[in-house]
Parts: C-alpha cells; sequence; structure tokens
C-alpha cells in the first residue's frame, strides 16, 4: 500500500477511531485540533481527544484558534491528502486545493441529507429510520461536496445519540479505509449532491433541549433521546430545572388533563401529557442531584400524591 502523506483533522471523541485507523495503514504526518478547552467544576484545561491520539503517537498537533489564519503550517507538512472528521472549522480555499488526491471529510449522515454541525443529534430528533456515513471530498460551502461512498445503519428505537454516535464512528473508519485505495487510484465515484434534496442540522440551540409536551408522545421521546446523554433534554419543575435522558411511549391518554401535567407515578417513572396521550419520563436528573432512575427519585418523595397534577414547563 502507498504511504501517502496524510493530514488529519478533527477533535471530538468521534473522530478517534478514524484517525487511528489512519495511522494504522498510511503516514499521518500532522494532526491539526481544536484548541484544548477547559472542562468541568475546576475548569481544568483539557487536551482535545484527537490531540491525546497525537500525543500518544509522537505526531505533531497543531491547534490553531482560526485554521483561516494559520493554514500555511499545514501546507509545510506537504499532504498529499487531508482528511477531516467533526474537526469544528470551515477549511479554508488554500488548504483544499493543495493535496494531489484531496480534501476528504468523514460526515456523520447520508448526505445530501442533515448538512450541518449536529447530524446524530438531528437524525433522531427529527425521527429518522437511518443514518449513515458519507465519505466526500471537501469544497468552500458546508458539507456540499461530491460523495464518494456511503453505508447506512438503521435507527431503532432503543437506539439514543450515545449509541448511534458510537456505532456511525466506527462505521466512519471502516468506511473511510475502504474507499481511501480507490481515491488514491483514481477509480472512486463522485456523486454531485441533489440540491432538492438538502437539509440542514446545525448545532443545538438551548432553547431546542427544552422539552414542549404540545408536541406528539413520538416527537417528545425522540427529542430526549436525540439529546442523551448530552447535553440532555430538560423541563421545569416548581420552576427549578429537570434533565431528562430517557423515556418511554405509554398507550394512556388523558383528554381531561392539561398539557405537561403529571399523570401518575409508576414503577418505571413519571408520567406526563402529551398532545396525544402519555410519555413516561424514565431516566432523570433533578435540580441539585444526581442523575437517577425516576423509580428511585418517586421512592425518596415524601408527599408523593401532592406530585399528581403538578405541570412540568
Amino acid at each position: 500500500m502507498k504511504k501517502v502523506r496524510v493530514v488529519f483533522m478533527g477533535t471530538p471523541e468521534f473522530a478517534v477511531p478514524v484517525v487511528e485507523g489512519l495511522i494504522e495503514n498510511y503516514e499521518v504526518v500532522l494532526i491539526v485540533s481544536q484548541p484544548d478547552k477547559k472542562v468541568g467544576r475546576h475548569q481544568q484545561l483539557t487536551n482535545t481527544p484527537v490531540k491525546e491520539v497525537a500525543i500518544k503517537n509522537n505526531i505533531p498537533c497543531f491547534q490553531p484558534e482560526k485554521i483561516k489564519d494559520s493554514y500555511e503550517e499545514v501546507l509545510k507538512y506537504k499532504p498529499e491528502m487531508i482528511v477531516t472528521c467533526a474537526y469544528g472549522q470551515i477549511i479554508p480555499k488554500e488548504i483544499l486545493d493543495f493535496p494531489v488526491y484531496g480534501c476528504i471529510n468523514v460526515h456523520a449522515s447520508l448526505l445530501p441529507k442533515l448538512r450541518g454541525g449536529a447530524p446524530i443529534h438531528k437524525a433522531i430528533i427529527d425521527g429518522y429510520s437511518k443514518t449513515g456515513i458519507t465519505i466526500m471530498y471537501m469544497d468552500v460551502n458546508m458539507d456540499s461536496g461530491d460523495i464518494i461512498s456511503q453505508c447506512e445503519t438503521p435507527i431503532v428505537d432503543s437506539d439514543n445519540l450515545e449509541s448511534v454516535h458510537d456505532r456511525l464512528s466506527i462505521i466512519g473508519r471502516d468506511l473511510l479505509l475502504k474507499t481511501m485505495p480507490s481515491i488514491i487510484d483514481s477509480t472512486n465515484c463522485r456523486i454531485k449532491q441533489n440540491a432538492d434534496e438538502v437539509t440542514y442540522a446545525f448545532n443545538i440551540r438551548r432553547d431546542e433541549e427544552h422539552i414542549d409536551f404540545n408536541k406528539t408522545k413520538r416527537e417528545v421521546f425522540n427529542l430526549i433521546r436525540g439529546l442523551s446523554p448530552t447535553p440532555g433534554a430538560f423541563v421545569l419543575l416548581d420552576n427549578q430545572e429537570m434533565k431528562i435522558y430517557s423515556s418511554v411511549i405509554s398507550d394512556r391518554t388523558f383528554n381531561s388533563k392539561k398539557i405537561g401535567e403529571i399523570t401518575g407515578l409508576y414503577k418505571n417513572g413519571i408520567g406526563v401529557n402529551c398532545q396525544d396521550g402519555e410519555i413516561i419520563l424514565t431516566i432523570i436528573k433533578p435540580f441539585g442531584k444526581k442523575k437517577m432512575d425516576a423509580s428511585s427519585y418517586i421512592n425518596g418523595l415524601q408527599n408523593k400524591e401532592k406530585m399528581i397534577g403538578k405541570v412540568l414547563l
């Protein structure tokens, strides 16, 4: 196998299997990642997951605040191919035009669906039955380049953000390694994206994390699992934030109940009335407490009967 000189650009845990696969099979000469961030209660400066891979493998790691202002450093390494995966910045044209084999992106959706920074979240939230990985050529616009290869995976009710994220991370690694030889020998496909089928998955806003029980129970169910385990959907109980991480759809309906009203306290959780019936919240994080099963929360309540009829806002 030709030892192509590769620069990898990526930041979060999702990109780790991809860069590790490249290191095992190609000559990764530089890793580019976002700047380290302060994490946790103590705001400790923490390496990005991709930087940790660079350190482990003794590969230089470049972390510019703005890649568009520092692209010359990347070009010094004379990459023959640049691979990006969840890097988090727009790549300037000076970099895109440099490598002989092009700039290749590993994107976590079946393009042209779900361009943008939160494709896994939105695939679940929007009720997609499947998603996947697209290997694509990069261009100056966001996720709009020609498609090289794709691999899909179903989204089932037992999935949440974490399970689909982890599955796609491995699919992304495997599909990239399967596709790269055809890019190098110029036998790969190159398919233009259909502009009529484009949808977007922009980064999740804080207001999108709030549960609106005016929606159907299926929509609420999808929102909760599409944000679990992070950042977590939330509601307000007695004007205090409660995070919701898991739920199940009930077959009960309550025509006389208000939207968002607590309908019952069950062995498996807290029933809440939605537009078309009840959803049961099963894993929660009450304000000031740790994440727990809703049943544990219920068991610790005094005057449980006072919970029935409260409205979650």
